[in-house]
């Protein structure tokens, strides 16, 4: 059974995006840098894992705010993993 609040959250945070993305003078530009700096985030928190001893999973859930939040949603799943 899918969780349709889950579906629900993501269907908004992308709506809030694209609304904010369409509100630049290049929206595609940008919501292209956004979700290549977010996975270029994550693939650099992977690469260095072994070094650091910080680490993400990477699953569906984590590549999703990556691409769609960019580096500011690494951050704060990097900060909710501290804390939870």
């Amino acid at each position: 059974m899918t969780n349709w609040w889950l579906l629900g959250a993501a269907g908004i945070c992308l709506l809030v995006i694209g609304r904010c993305a369409a509100h630049q003078r290049h929206p595609i530009r940008s919501l292209l840098a956004g979700a290549l700096c977010g996975l270029g985030t994550l693939a650099v928190l992977a690469l260095l894992a072994p070094v650091t001893g910080i680490s993400l999973p990477l699953n569906h859930f984590t590549g999703f705010v990556a691409v769609v939040l960019g580096l500011p949603g690494v951050t704060t799943l990097l900060i909710l993993q501290l804390l939870l």
